[in-house]
């Protein structure tokens, strides 16, 4: 398992576009990829779980992630979460 933190720093939070980049980046690993705000995870590669989070800007993110690739996918999502989700 690894884990891995990022601050959300989109404008508008994880609303349905943003969330579907996510998802969509998510998707690219072949890991188990939970993300964690507070005390809740959430599957990354569920479109109705990241939108059920509420995330906004400034939001402290942890990308958990299990299987193959999972260190490279927790890593990359973290950049993805902090710089290139935009709205």
């Amino acid at each position: 398992m690894f884990r891995k933190e990022a601050a959300l720093s989109n404008e508008t939070g994880l609303h349905a576009r943003p969330a579907s980049m996510l998802v969509r980046e998510a998707a690219k690993y072949g890991c188990d990829i939970k993300i964690i705000k507070g005390e809740k995870q959430y599957n990354a590669k569920s479109i109705m779980s990241i939108m059920s989070m509420g995330a906004i800007k400034g939001d402290a993110l942890i990308i958990q992630t299990e299987g193959p690739d999972a260190e490279r996918a927790a890593l990359e999502l973290a950049d993805f979460i902090e710089n290139k989700i935009r709205d």
